[in-house]
């Protein structure tokens, strides 16, 4: 009895750090923090002013999982003052505004609610003036909500590839490096439209290293990449070219008014775990918050470090919690339902059969995982075996890469619902004593 309590509370105390993870990367907060507006005439964001009087219109546009409730705290400062706005975001990450639209549009895959607003939004960006303030709030999964196809392209192309690169297990910066070139709206090209106004692009990174021209593929930011780049990604999963077209690159005039700015980021979620951690009365040991790689071999290697510290008191003694952050990435063999965090769960799963003691629990900071309703799933060292017992062996699941299916009959998976933030994926593996 004392050792299911123990696990139990290793379960619960898994939530709460995801949790304070959660609320760390609030993208209202987020915003507020560096978004003010001073003696009612001065509108700070970060260290810039800018000058209200000398402004004649303001349009808030974005994308993004997150970007609902950043739309909401810019609307909060600036309220009768914003001219017009619209903002893509996935179905059901919603927020109460009133100057400003939302348009409720399809992800991963990109549908034709985001084809018509990534028009409008860019014909709004085209009406800004030189005197004119353009504020854009960007976030994970602005990609796949600002679909603007090429003019020789069709949606349903864009779609296609969308889901091949996600079956072949392209990571976020191959994914966003074909967006940017079969799109006329992303890798700054809406910057680029909104000039020789003032941009001030408020940023949510889900992204890795937080990369400006990545992130949402960088609609404000200048591209990096090239159409070289994106051929060489299109070539190594075997995919057909479609038409490319180049992307305004840093020396280009258009990004002269621009500030880009990032408000939140997975750094920012695993260090409020690690605090969280702390008051729990655990010892953190932060991995690393630029995680990437095919999830499986991921999962094996913090499988790992749990074994050692479990064995060895090595790099940390329990009560430990490990926390990482990052994104990994599938690669699709079955047919099953399921996401990378979900999957990341059942690998380790089978690699910590057996041990006492120990929780792990990875989870999307979006609340979805993959194409499913869950943000994660958390299991233990019985999770194999209390598998067993109801006739699922967890290594066929993981085969078919139905991860979902598996933790649902388990009760173990995690739903937050669409948590209105996204910073890429939390993981944590707790050890008790």
């Amino acid at each position: 009895m004392a050792r299911r309590g123990l696990k139990l509370k290793l379960r619960r105390d898994a939530l709460r750090i995801f949790k304070a993870a959660l609320r760390a990367a609030d993208p209202f907060e987020a915003v507020r923090r560096q978004v003010r507006v001073q003696n009612g005439r001065v509108l700070r964001v970060g260290t810039r002013r800018y000058d209200l009087d000398r402004i004649d219109h303001i349009y808030v546009l974005g994308a993004g999982k997150a970007s609902a409730r950043m739309a909401q705290a810019i609307e909060r400062q600036l309220g009768k003052r914003i001219t017009a706005g619209l903002i893509n975001t996935k179905h059901g990450h919603m927020a109460p505004l009133r100057r400003i639209e939302l348009n409720e549009c399809g992800h991963p895959v990109p549908d034709e609610a985001g084809r018509g607003g990534a028009q409008r939004i860019l014909e709004l960006a085209r009406q800004a003036g030189s005197r004119d303030l353009v504020i854009c709030a960007i976030s994970g999964g602005a990609s796949a909500l600002l679909p603007l196809p090429l003019a020789s392209a069709t949606l349903e192309a864009k779609q296609l590839l969308t889901s091949e690169l996600l079956r072949c297990g392209a990571d976020i910066h191959e994914m966003n490096t074909i967006r940017k070139h079969i799109s006329g709206i992303k890798g700054g090209q809406l910057a680029a439209a909104a000039a020789p106004a003032a941009v001030i692009s408020l940023i949510l990174s889900d992204v890795i290293g937080d990369d400006l021209d990545v992130i949402g593929s960088g609609p404000t930011a200048p591209d990096r990449s090239t159409v070289d780049d994106a051929r060489r990604i299109l070539k190594k999963f075997g995919l057909a070219e479609p038409e490319l077209a180049e992307t305004p690159k840093p020396d280009d005039h258009a990004f002269r008014r621009v500030q880009n700015l990032v408000v939140g980021s997975n750094a920012i979620a695993i260090a409020a775990a690690a605090n969280e951690a702390k008051q729990l009365g655990y010892r953190g040991l932060v991995l690393s918050t630029m995680i990437e790689g095919e999830t499986r071999e991921v999962a094996r290697v913090h499988a790992a470090i749990t074994k050692e510290v479990v064995t060895s008191g090595r790099p940390i003694r329990p009560p430990a919690c490990i926390i990482s952050g990052g994104e990994t990435t599938v690669t699709i063999h079955g047919d099953g339902l399921g996401g990378r965090n979900q999957e990341f769960a059942l690998a380790a799963a089978i690699d910590i059969a057996g041990l006492e003691n120990v929780a792990v629990l990875s989870a999307g900071t979006d609340g979805t995982d993959g194409p499913t309703d869950a943000a994660g799933a958390i299991a233990d060292g019985r999770t194999v075996a209390r598998a067993r017992e109801l006739g699922l062996e967890a290594a066929a699941y993981l085969r078919n890469n139905d991860s979902y299916h598996f933790f649902e009959a388990l009760g173990d998976l995690v739903k937050t619902g669409p948590t209105g933030t996204n910073v890429a994926d939390v993981r944590l593996v707790l050890i008790g004593t």
